[in-house]
């Protein structure tokens, strides 16, 4: 595997059923790092053109964003840093999942566990922050500044990402922003039904790392048994 040049700390799900079905559906596995043929569900023709940005992250639930290793921080101690975390830190347990339309894009939303999301991803955020390195100008550009609420702008400056901390919310992604998410929403419903957990909890703290392509892949991962 070549060098990574972003890592970030991301829920994703062990392997089973839910994994397989989300992973199809993505079109990329960052567990092995292969493409996946992605489903022919009726209604969606080519499921690639709706997912040709999130396949690039494969599945996941954002806790700590990609961010660069700040200069003389080893993969070694970013996967002890995170290692160190997952063992003083809880699961997470979540009444279950519901698929929605988050201001043009669909993701699956945990219910049930907004408190204990917010103190696991502040921790995770506040015990990674010495891993990364300062942010370009061209990262703050990226993030839009001149559109950031004061607060999210300060956050941003203090973490490297703007919606960490109160302005955390956790979900997970499965397509790109699309002109009309209603007509894919209603496919996906009964896609995933099937598979979603109930509860849904949050075991393990994952290391990802981006590729010179843009692909990520799941380097590390440590269960949560705070």
């Amino acid at each position: 595997m070549d060098q990574m040049k972003r890592f970030a700390v991301y829920y994703a799900p062990r392997p089973g059923p839910f994994a397989t079905a989300t992973a199809d559906w993505l079109g990329w596995d960052p567990v092995t790092g292969e493409t996946r043929v992605q489903p022919d569900l009726p209604g969606i023709p080519c499921p690639a053109i709706l997912t040709a940005e999130a396949r690039r992250y494969g599945f996941h639930g954002t806790i700590r964003a990609p961010f660069r290793l700040a200069p003389g921080v080893t993969l070694a101690e970013a996967a002890g840093t995170v290692a160190a975390l997952a063992r003083r830190l809880p699961p997470v347990q979540c009444q279950g999942l519901h698929l929605e339309n988050l201001h043009g894009f669909l993701a699956l939303t945990p219910k049930g566990c907004e408190a204990a999301l917010l103190e696991l991803g502040a921790a995770v955020v506040e015990g990674t922050n010495p891993l990364r390195a300062a942010l370009t100008e061209d990262e703050i550009a990226r993030r839009r500044p001149d559109q950031l609420s004061p607060r999210q702008r300060e956050l941003l400056d203090l973490w490297g990402y703007p919606q960490v901390m109160e302005e955390f919310r956790f979900h997970l992604t499965l397509t790109d922003r699309l002109p009309d998410p209603a007509p894919v929403l209603q496919v996906l419903g009964p896609y995933f039904a099937p598979v979603l957990p109930t509860p849904f909890v949050i075991q393990d703290l994952c290391l990802f790392g981006e590729d010179s392509g843009g692909r990520f892949h799941l380097l590390h991962r440590h269960a949560l048994t705070g």
